[in-house]
């Protein structure tokens, strides 16, 4: 299994707005629905009002390849800078 997380830094008052229009426009559904995806979760921040955490988990770091290039994901890449203001990316490995 191949897992990432992807913390966002987002426009300020925009973290909700940002996550209703990824599943609004169908962005969330492509994405679970792609081949070796095993989990794709936005979480907020209870003490950070304009953070937003991504966890995604993938059967292997080639299906998180392939997932990049998806048409859906171009459209992601497009909507992301009327609410994000930076981006951390990450790769950790669960055990157990």
């Amino acid at each position: 299994m191949y897992t990432i997380y992807v913390q966002f830094r987002c426009i300020p008052q925009r973290r909700e707005a940002f996550v209703d229009r990824v599943k609004g426009e169908g962005i969330l559904s492509a994405i679970r629905a792609e081949d070796g995806c095993l989990r794709y979760d936005y979480y907020f921040s209870e003490t950070d009002e304009n953070e937003l955490l991504l966890i995604e988990a993938w059967e292997s770091k080639r299906h998180q390849e392939v997932h990049i290039g998806q048409p859906h994901m171009a459209r992601l890449r497009e909507i992301k800078g009327e609410y994000i203001e930076n981006t951390i990316l990450g790769e950790f490995e669960i055990k157990g």
